[in-house]
């Protein structure tokens, strides 16, 4: 280790003699160098990924919303409105509209929705939407109209198809796709917007008028004035920017936390794999640090020694990772890729790609620091090792399991763990933390796999809601929906919006099934509603209101009070879990006239969604709007993929901790090799002793990652679920056969790892054993 280094008085300055001293080490450890570079550069990628998302989740918002110049404040008002005061108003820079509207149903290819005709004589400055596909209106094609991309996508609409109006003759022509900073279509809960020409435009109920504002800080107030001005009386609907940017953050956001925790996690899992490593080398190496400081190198230039070594090698995989993730990052298919491409037009883009990778080294290095300086402690004169060794005095326990006449190998390579109590434990700490995480990791795929092949589990038991209109009696609607090939079950319902008490926000109100045919709630907590003036509640009700399972709890529908016992906890991934749920009866006690709006169909096993929802629509005859209910686990699909990266990288962790603590059990069995030759153990079981040790430590991390991982994932994934207003009760543990697997991976493979080394170590001479332990 020491041939290359001279002392820095012999002809060598201190830098240049650290620098062939760290030269010398590089060559006899290149396997442990390029593993260190490997694990930062993914790392350090995984952070830049992350970094990507968060930036994506809000700065594509952005960036439509600064090129069209959108508008901080929609107002949707009635045709008398005199809306030409607000231009005069402090604060309004421009006003854009008024632009009359009509609210109808399209459909293309089967689909339906419900849209916003919007008339637009000319492209508007304010709010101008961002063509993405086809032209902008022509007067000289009065029908064509353009779609808001979201609502495009729902009707599988391009330029050129033709949208029908169900119940008219009516037909509208798709000229062009555009983007836009508005709040977008939701299926059910928002209309989509639809640009049209005004001759398309035949029967206007309402106008729509637009405001920049000067200071986007102040669009509380400048809605209160607005509102103000016109009476709140000719106000039907305000939407401002602000609520638009939140929307569009979705489910993008919770992809970088999750990525930025697994990357945080691995940062620090691989600073405790680089002081494990150095620890562990300084140990292995204290006769030649010895050597060094006795030819002239100073305690200050040894730890500068090691803590430059793995400093550049932790540049280095920095750096990489930075250049791949640079060049090759938009190249990743699916929404990673559109992440990284969003985010390096970004001006915070630059910044971040040189801040992550800064900070990763400095991490590493302060990591690296802590185990180097105990390299600067050690003393210039060679301190004599015990003439016996503590592992070869055998305890009188291990002596009686050896007169049992069980294999030496297993029973030496027990005691070897239990007698290096600290050690063990410390590397059994760092193996587990890779492999906890690799659990938590396999935890949120069970998870996102139960809302998909289990939905109704975590509240999804429906897979189409159908609404019909008027000239459908609800026993015809059920009749036509039961009939149909694939449903296994109708449950008719009706939805309506609630204020809490103080009337401070609005809540969903659902009547679902009835008491003899009960909808089938996913319970985490209490009873289904069985009886009158029964309901369960979602939790982001119960948190709204503070109130918990077994309260009653009164709201506003109409000018009509409701009070409702809470008997249960749903789970309830819409509405952000501020639903409360009872039976139709319930709601009809308080309006005898009510009907259901809405049904719930639960499908067979083997059917298909999208043929089933396809047939609904052919065989109602433009009485039927059938739409597919959204699972929340459709925005986390590109997590796969994302967290399989991830694991790698643990394991590629775990990897380098494994190498680590063979090498450590090797140096730290030079003594007991003479011992274990002098009493006639064969090379063979002298290598099964070291094997059998490095396995039984990754067998204790194996069983402690999983003792505690199992337990942290659902707890995270609980509290996600809390957070989002579903509720505690969605994490799913992964199949027992799994985490064997895991279990048996690391198992044989520090198994396999620990054999040629421990095979190489174990048919040394006697005479170069002695001149290393001397």
């Amino acid at each position: 280790m020491l041939g290359d280094a001279h002392a820095p008085g012999e002809g060598l300055s201190p830098v240049r003699a650290m620098l062939r001293w760290a030269h010398s080490d590089l060559r006899a450890h290149r396997g442990e160098a390029l593993f260190f570079v490997l694990a930062t550069a993914g790392i350090v990628a995984s952070l830049l990924l992350a970094a990507a998302l968060f930036g994506y989740a809000t700065n594509p918002w952005q960036r439509v919303f600064t090129q069209s110049r959108g508008a901080h404040v929609w107002l949707h008002t009635a045709r008398a409105a005199d809306t030409d005061r607000l231009a005069s108003l402090d604060g309004v820079e421009e006003v854009t509209g008024a632009y009359p509207t009509e609210t109808a149903t399209v459909s293309s290819r089967g689909t339906r929705a419900l849209v916003e005709l919007r008339a637009t004589p000319v492209r508007p400055s304010v709010g101008r939407p961002l063509l993405t596909a086809g032209r902008w209106l022509d007067a000289r094609q009065p029908d064509g109209v353009v779609l808001e991309s979201r609502l495009a996508q729902a009707l599988l609409a391009e330029p050129g198809d033709v949208l029908a109006l169900p119940g008219t003759a009516r037909t509208l022509a798709v000229v062009g796709i555009a983007e836009s900073a508005e709040p977008r279509y939701r299926p059910g809960e928002r209309e989509g917007l639809v640009w049209a020409h005004p001759s398309a435009v035949r029967n206007p109920n309402s106008q729509v008028i637009g405001l920049r504002l000067t200071d986007p800080d102040d669009t509380d107030y400048a809605v209160q004035r607005a509102v103000t001005v016109l009476g709140a009386g000719a106000v039907g609907e305000v939407s401002t920017w602000l609520q638009a940017r939140a929307e569009a953050q979705g489910d993008n956001r919770l992809l970088g936390q999750v990525l930025g925790l697994f990357g945080l996690a691995a940062l620090i899992a691989a600073g405790l794999a680089v002081h494990g490593a150095i620890g562990t080398r300084i140990r292995g190496h204290l006769r030649d640090i010895s050597v060094l400081k006795a030819i002239g190198f100073t305690p200050g230039q040894v730890v500068r020694i090691f803590l430059f070594q793995h400093v550049a090698y932790a540049v280095l995989g920095a750096a990489a990772a930075a250049v791949l993730t640079q060049s090759l990052g938009t190249g990743i298919p699916g929404r990673l890729g559109d992440a990284v491409g969003v985010w390096q037009g970004l001006p915070s883009h630059p910044v971040t790609l040189f801040a992550v990778p800064v900070g990763a080294v400095l991490f590493i290095g302060a990591v690296t620091g802590l185990a180097a300086w105990r390299a600067g402690r050690v003393p210039p004169v060679p301190v004599p090792r015990p003439a016996a060794a503590p592992a070869v005095r055998l305890r009188s326990l291990t002596r009686r399991v050896l007169g049992l006449g069980l294999s030496p190998a297993l029973v030496l390579g027990w005691h070897k763990v239990v007698t290096l109590r600290v050690r063990t434990l410390a590397t059994v700490g760092r193996l587990a933390l890779p492999l906890l995480l690799i659990v938590v990791a396999m935890s949120a795929w069970s998870t996102i796999d139960r809302f998909h092949n289990r939905p109704e589990e975590v509240g999804l038991p429906a897979a189409l809601t159908v609404r019909a209109d008027s000239t459908l009696s609800d026993e015809e609607a059920r009749t036509l929906l039961a009939r149909e090939r694939g449903v296994a079950a109708v449950h008719p319902g009706v939805e309506v919006a609630a204020l809490v008490p103080g009337q401070t926000a609005t809540i969903a109100l659902r009547g679902l099934g009835t008491r003899e045919e009960p909808y089938p709630y996913a319970l985490a907590e209490g009873r289904r509603p069985d009886g009158p003036d029964e309901a369960v509640a979602g939790q982001g009700l119960l948190d709204l209101l503070g109130v918990r399972v077994g309260d009653w709890v009164r709201m506003m529908v109409g000018d009509r009070p409701q009070i409702l016992h809470i008997v249960g906890r749903s789970l309830e991934p819409e509405n952000a879990g501020r639903v409360i749920s009872t039976s139709l009866e319930t709601l009809r006690e308080n309006d005898p006239d009510l009907r259901p709006t809405l049904y719930h169909l639960r499908l067979a096993p083997d059917a298909d969604r999208d043929a089933v929802a396809r047939s609904l629509v052919t065989a109602g005859g433009g009485h039927l709007e059938v739409h597919a209910v959204p699972n929340p686990a459709d925005g986390l699909s590109p997590l796969d993929a994302v967290v399989v990266g991830l694991v790698c990288v643990l394991a590629l962790i775990g990897l380098i901790e494994l190498l680590t603590a063979i090498g450590g059990t090797i140096r730290e069995s030079e003594r007991d090799l003479l011992a274990l030759k002098a009493i006639g153990l064969s090379p063979r079981q002298i290598t099964a002793i070291t094997v059998t040790a490095t396995a039984l430590s990754a067998l204790a991390a194996a069983l402690a990652a999983i003792a505690l991982g199992l337990p942290l994932a659902r707890w995270l994934i609980d509290a996600q679920g809390r957070s989002s207003g579903i509720g505690t009760g969605i994490a799913q543990e992964p199949p027992p056969l799994l985490l064997l697997l895991l279990g048996a991976a690391a198992v044989l493979g520090a198994a396999a790892l620990a054999a040629l080394p421990a095979a190489r170590a174990a048919r040394r001479r006697l005479a170069d054993t002695l001149s290393a332990v001397a």
